[in-house]
């Protein structure tokens, strides 16, 4: 019997790191059900204590997730722990993962703390988190540029305190295969206790290597778990892809030699939505998941493709959950097809309320698209617009002239708390008369770091996904928008991210 690898997924909690990527409540829910119809094997649904948000999130869904173990991450103190241990309570498998730094540079720069005083915090938090969970992680916060001698103390003590998985982070993507691989090889050689724990990797994605790094950690290194994100979402360059490692694991079991539990039929869906929450636009040749990723171009690979898809093909599209068909639904379907549309998309909505305010959506978009595309839907039910979003503004209406030689002027009106406005400016084209007549009435100040146009699906007639990135005050937060005509959608994205920066939750960021 093969060894059973574990897929540990942190898109809620470092994927969520990435500026402009924090999630809602009710998003960060849909994403972990989505995870869950995925059979990921855990969850880091977010950091209970850096805000009352968060930890309500992770309180969600450890309350509404069964198949999956649900985790909150706490820095390596008592009131951390607590408060991820009172989130996680209602969950039917709960973990408690808890963290501290342990390379030189982050012990003396960062923690200010002698290596003794971190080795006895590390012992004190899992022995405390340990009363409080069965199921207890411990990560060495950039663990690969740890001293070795020192790494191995603070290992086997902690193990010695129960922590269950040990996490070996390469927290700045510093490493290189080989020796990551070898790296926890002689940790797990030298630890005498090594094999009371499960031992993971965690790799970013600064040098392009998460992945590779990740996958010899496994093989060379003989980790059991890998922590990753839906389309390697993270801060800076991003975090070990899960899809990639995922099927790399699948189509070379002939080499890694080890089971998976993930329903990989799950993954497009499960990109998909994390794409159009998050707005991080997922490029065309991203392996798996990209909308190259089984296209062919050439001749010579269109023609043997045709003969026999081995020729080109070491995986098949709809074993990770490519559609061969599409179009799916037009103006005359009905409630009841969207709605069992949804569920074969795996969008699930709160309440009736909220499918009967999507399926009107629909119908909008229906009258003025003849295809609706699987894509159209999820931008659908991924707008903000959905009933049950705190929205202080929304979009109402919009007209704009546009002709060459002239300058571009816009009319648009929108909702600021339920009283509707009009603002009117002119621009340097359509998107930037839209954008500044929004602006006139409600001046906030905030600078644009983004503007990005993503067509939903390959035709002129495509609806088109706008992402606005707003910086404010240290704030940064992502707004998107998706409509057929490409200055409504801007206008809608740029509403949605003036509606994020007026949440006032406060963060407080985590690195593992």
């Amino acid at each position: 019997m093969a060894d059973k690898l574990i897929i540990f997924d942190t898109t809620l909690r470092d994927g969520e790191q990435s500026p402009g990527a924090s999630m809602t409540r009710d998003e960060k829910l849909r994403i972990a059900r989505q995870l869950e119809r995925l059979k990921v094997d855990v969850i880091e649904a977010g950091f209970a204590a850096s805000s009352n948000g968060d930890f309500e999130a992770v309180q969600a869904i450890a309350n509404a997730i069964k198949d999956s173990t649900v985790c909150s991450l706490s820095r390596a103190n008592d009131r951390d722990i607590a408060r991820a241990a009172e989130a996680i309570q209602g969950a039917a498998s709960g973990r408690i993962h808890t963290f501290i730094a342990t390379s030189p540079l982050h012990m003396e720069k960062k923690l200010r703390m002698t290596p003794e005083q971190v080795l006895e915090q590390a012992k004190q938090s899992v022995r405390f988190a340990r009363n409080l969970c069965g199921d207890i992680e411990f990560s060495p916060e950039d663990g690969y540029r740890s001293e070795l001698d020192f790494l191995c103390r603070v290992l086997e003590a902690v193990i010695a305190e129960g922590a269950t998985t040990i996490n070996v982070p390469d927290t700045v993507g510093y490493a290189v295969p080989e020796l990551y691989g070898n790296f926890i090889k002689t940790l797990r050689e030298r630890i005498p206790n090594s094999d009371k724990a499960i031992w993971s990797v965690h790799c970013h994605n600064d040098l392009g290597m998460a992945v590779a790094n990740s996958l010899a950690g496994v093989k060379l290194g003989g980790a059991r778990q890998i922590e990753c994100t839906i389309n390697g979402l993270g801060e800076r360059a991003g975090n070990c892809s899960l899809e990639e490692v995922v099927m790399a694991v699948k189509t070379r079991k002939d080499y890694f030699g080890l089971e998976l539990g993930i329903d990989t039929q799950h993954i497009v869906a499960a990109s998909r939505m994390v794409s159009q929450t998050t707005g991080f636009v997922v490029q065309p040749n991203k392996a798996v998941v990209g909308a190259n990723a089984f296209a062919h171009a050439s001749g010579i690979h269109q023609d043997g493709v045709l003969k026999a898809r081995d020729t080109y093909e070491i995986m098949r599209a709809e074993d990770v959950g490519w559609s061969a068909n599409k179009i799916v639904l037009g103006k005359l379907s009905g409630r009841n097809a969207f709605k069992q549309r949804l569920q074969e998309l795996g969008v699930a909505m709160e309440s009736e309320a909220d499918i009967n305010a999507a399926f009107a959506r629909f119908k909008e978009l229906a009258d003025r698209k003849s295809e609706i595309f699987d894509e159209d839907i999820v931008a659908l039910v991924s707008d903000d617009g959905v009933p049950g979003a705190q929205e202080s503004y929304g979009f109402v209406s919009l007209s704009q002239h546009s002709e060459t030689g002239e300058r571009p002027h816009a009319a648009v009106v929108f909702t600021v708390d339920g009283r509707e406005m009009r603002g009117e400016s002119d621009g340097n084209g359509p998107v930037d008369a839209s954008l500044k007549a929004i602006e006139s009435h409600v001046k906030s100040g905030a600078e644009m770091v983004l503007y990005s146009v993503n067509a939903i699906s390959g035709s002129t007639e495509s609806q088109g996904e706008v992402t606005v990135r707003l910086q404010n005050a240290g704030r940064v937060v992502n707004g998107v928008g998706a409509d057929p005509d490409i200055v409504v959608a801007s206008a809608k994205a740029y509403l949605s991210a003036l509606n994020k920066l007026q949440s006032k939750a406060d963060r407080v960021a985590a690195q593992g």
